[in-house]
C-alpha cells in the first residue's frame, strides 16, 4: 500500500469514527456513477471492510439513467472482474430532465433528485442500512459557498443524514478526502471512468464558479481550502443571527448547566486495524 492509498483509507476511517458512518452489521449500498470519486469510494470501503474489527457488507449500485452512448457493459464487467456484489438499475431520467429543463439551465438539481429517489427505493429493496455517496471535502466547501451566496443559508453536505421519511441513512465517507488526492488515486488505479455527458457539458454552473473562486483565493493563500473546511466544524452560535438556534442552545444550557457555546468532546478513535 502506497502513501496516497494509506492517507485515503485513514481519512475514511477517521470520518467513520467521527460520524458513525460504518457500524457493525451494516449493509452499505455504494452509489457508483462511474466517476473517479465513486470508484475510489467503493475501492476504499472494501479495503476498510477487510481490516475493520467488525463485519459489514457492500453492494455497488449503478443507475443507468438512459444517457445516449452510455457504456452499459463497462461497469458490470468491472464489478464482476473485481468480485463486487452489484446491481444495475435502468431508469430513463435523461428524457425527464431534458423535457423539464431548458437547454440553457442547469440540469444537475433535478437529475440528482431523481437519482437520489431511485437510490432510496433500491436501498429499501436490498435491505441496505446505509447509502454511501462519493462527495468529498471540496464538494462540501463548494456547497457551503453555494448556500452562502445563492441560498442565504449556512449549511453544507452532512457526513451522515437521515432521509425525510426516516427509511434511509445517507453517509459520505470521503468527506475528509481532497479531490486532488481522489483524482490522483483514480488515475493510479485506472478505474473505468464513465463521463457525464448531461451536466458535464454545461460550462457556467454555479458550482464551477465556486471551484474557480476557491482556486483563485488559494493562489493568494494556500490555506483557504483548509480554513473553509475547518469552519464547518468550528461553529460559534453566539456570533450568528439564527434566533431559533440561540433559543435552543439557551434551553440546552439551562438543562445541562453548561455555557450555550459548549461543544461536546468527541474522542477520535481509529477504525482500521493493521493486518
Amino acid at each position: 500500500m502506497d502513501r496516497l492509498e494509506k492517507r485515503l483509507i485513514d481519512s475514511v476511517a477517521r470520518a467513520s469514527a467521527d460520524f458513525r458512518l460504518l457500524e457493525p452489521g451494516d449493509r452499505v449500498l455504494v452509489a457508483v456513477s462511474g466517476g473517479k470519486d465513486s470508484h475510489a469510494l467503493l475501492y476504499l470501503l472494501r479495503e476498510i471492510q477487510r481490516r475493520a474489527p467488525f463485519p459489514f457488507s457492500l453492494v455497488a449500485v449503478n443507475v443507468d439513467q438512459g444517457h445516449p452512448g452510455f457504456p452499459k457493459r463497462l461497469l458490470p464487467e468491472y464489478f464482476e472482474r473485481e468480485g463486487y456484489e452489484y446491481r444495475i438499475v435502468e431508469e430513463d431520467t435523461y428524457s425527464v430532465v431534458k423535457s423539464k429543463i431548458p437547454e440553457n439551465k442547469t440540469y444537475c438539481s433535478l437529475c440528482s433528485r431523481l437519482r437520489r429517489g431511485i437510490l432510496y427505493t433500491v436501498a429499501v429493496e436490498l435491505g441496505a442500512t446505509k447509502i454511501a455517496l462519493g462527495h468529498h471535502r471540496d464538494d462540501a466547501i463548494e456547497t457551503l459557498l453555494l448556500n452562502l451566496f445563492y441560498a442565504g443559508q449556512i449549511k453544507s453536505m452532512p457526513p451522515r443524514l437521515v432521509s425525510d421519511d426516516g427509511r434511509n441513512v445517507v453517509v459520505r465517507p470521503l468527506i475528509y478526502a481532497s479531490e486532488a488526492d481522489l483524482a490522483a488515486f483514480a488515475e493510479q488505479k485506472r478505474f473505468p471512468i464513465v463521463p457525464c455527458d448531461l451536466c458535464g457539458s454545461q460550462e457556467h454552473l454555479h458550482r464551477k464558479r465556486m471551484k474557480q473562486l476557491v482556486a483563485e483565493l488559494s493562489r493568494e493563500n494556500p490555506h483557504v481550502p483548509n480554513n473553509l473546511f475547518a469552519a464547518l466544524g468550528n461553529v460559534r452560535p453566539s456570533h450568528l443571527l439564527d434566533t431559533r438556534l440561540r433559543a435552543a442552545l439557551a434551553d440546552a444550557a439551562v438543562a445541562t448547566d453548561e455555557p450555550a457555546d459548549a461543544a461536546p468532546v468527541v474522542p477520535l478513535t481509529g477504525l482500521v486495524r493493521a493486518r
